[in-house]
């Protein structure tokens, strides 16, 4: 298996002469013009998962490619369109050109009590690579790599520490770290939920004084 980042969890994992591209989100741009992707899996609706034009500019490029989603994305993707895909939820298996593609979990982890909470779905890809998406979801069997998310707005870096430790996967790597080059995904809820409290949030520049 060879696994290349694009940015945030956008991946091509190859396998087995498959290539599958993972989350085509808005951080990253050089998923727009790969070609020879044979699947594209989508794990949830979140901007920095699943940017239309970007999945619009890879089906260009690859027009035979098959998207993999959740019935959340599916209904996203038909409003645009995109009325060809196919559904792998939690429980649900899938192998394409004998490679498996197994989905676990259901629910985004949670930001912040007062808002939705989509439906994500993990992937597990050859009973080798565990992807869980924005969730700490254990597939329950064994794990030989693990993509691990390391930083976001619902996650804390002893709770990735802990979730690696429960997988106990041979190795893992890092993903959803776009929010440590791009701290506006840190402060997306509280610039959601403060000010319809009352409360203003203003951000400040590096370097530049500012009054208050």
């Amino acid at each position: 298996m060879t696994i290349t980042k694009f940015g945030q969890c956008c991946m091509l994992i190859e396998e087995n002469g498959l290539r599958i591209l993972t989350d085509p989100g808005m951080f990253s741009t050089q998923q727009d013009t790969i070609t020879h992707v044979d699947v594209i899996l989508i794990t949830h609706e979140h901007g920095d998962h699943f940017h239309v034009p970007s999945v619009k500019a890879v089906l260009a490029n690859n027009p035979e490619a098959k998207i993999i989603t959740n019935t959340a994305v599916g209904k996203l993707l038909a409003k645009e369109g995109m009325t060809s895909y196919t559904l792998v939820e939690q429980g649900d298996h899938i192998e394409e050109k004998g490679v498996s593609i197994e989905g676990f979990g259901n629910e985004h982890a949670v930001i912040y009590k007062t808002l939705p909470i989509a439906q994500n779905t993990g992937y597990f890809i050859a009973n080798r690579l565990f992807y869980p998406g924005d969730a700490l979801t254990n597939p329950g069997k064994q794990v030989e790599i693990l993509a691990l998310p390391v930083a976001g707005p619902w996650l804390k870096t002893s709770e990735a520490i802990d979730y690696a430790l429960e997988i106990n996967p041979k190795v893992c790597f890092p993903v959803h770290d776009a929010v440590l080059s791009h701290p506006d995904i840190g402060i997306f809820a509280p610039r959601m939920i403060l000010p319809s409290k009352g409360i203003a949030l203003r951000v400040l520049e590096i370097g530049k004084e500012e009054e208050f």
